[in-house]
């Protein structure tokens, strides 16, 4: 394991035979976070504004998924929720912990529900925001998210999706995330991922019902009002569906309620975790 003076780059660990990187800040109970699945980005993209506000009450471990972000892309690795529930649970087993909390995003959320369903031992408490993970209809952000090839307009018009506050969406933003769609390896396992017809990848990430009402723990659910890639639905619907369960809903906020609102994001996280 190794730490560079680049922020995005932090550590590396053996999990579940697949080398993965990670972010480890701060010490308590741990806190992991399981990132989206948009073009060009890793754990640090995602979580930039949250680790050091967690980090301050928690062991906050921001991991980089297989296909994402710096951790390995294996030659014709299966790219579906089985093994990336496999790669989390084996970088818990690699630092030793026998459960944390878990906070996904989008695509991020589908995988900590799965996870949360299998090994329900291993979670304490779930934060699921502009979740996957419930049957839905294919939106045309998903499409366009999923569909993405490398331009910077082609990322500034996905940016312009993402936010609600089109103020965040920056020249200088959109040529950060268009540079990073393009790092080595990067698009080629996006571009594999997530083929059309994209809805067999909503699909694919669902879990059956009776699994997610049988799923008992605490669990935060959060929304953008105005997100344009996974519809408030889908929260509305896990907030039904999981009996302990409560809801946030963020008003003039897109896909990115970590970012367009972050200082309340952080709070409201922190508060339930704690």
């Amino acid at each position: 394991m190794s730490e560079h003076a680049n922020p995005e780059i932090a550590y590396h660990i053996d999990a579940a035979g697949i080398d993965t990187h990670y972010h480890d800040q701060g010490s308590g109970h741990p806190v992991l976070l399981i990132h989206g699945s948009g073009p060009g980005v890793s754990a640090w993209a995602n979580w930039r504004l949250v680790i050091p506000a967690l980090s301050r009450q928690a062991r906050v471990i921001a991991p980089d998924m297989a296909g994402f972000g710096f951790s390995e892309r294996p030659v014709a690795y299966q790219y579906h929720m089985d093994n990336w529930v496999k790669q989390a649970i084996g970088l818990l087993d690699a630092l030793q912990l026998s459960q944390a909390d878990l906070v996904g995003n989008s695509f991020g959320g589908a995988l900590a529900i799965a996870l949360a369903i299998r090994h329900p031992h291993r979670v304490r408490r779930l934060v699921l925001m502009g979740s996957v993970g419930v049957p839905f209809t294919l939106t045309p952000g998903l499409d366009a998210v999923w569909g993405y090839t490398p331009s910077i307009d082609n990322m500034r018009n996905l940016l312009d999706i993402f936010a609600y506050d089109r103020a965040l969406v920056t020249d200088e933003l959109a040529k950060l995330r268009y540079e990073a769609s393009i790092r080595p390896g990067f698009q080629e396992s996006f571009a594999a991922m997530f083929p059309a017809p994209r809805q067999q990848w909503v699909d694919q990430m669902a879990s059956a019902e009776a699994d997610i009402r049988a799923i008992q723990h605490e669990t935060l659910v959060i929304h953008g009002r105005e997100d344009q890639v996974i519809p408030l639905s889908n929260s509305l619907t896990l907030a039904n569906w999981i009996s302990h369960s409560q809801l946030h809903v963020f008003g003039k906020c897109g896909h990115w309620t970590q970012i367009e609102h972050s200082v309340s994001f952080n709070s409201l996280v922190a508060n339930f975790l704690a």
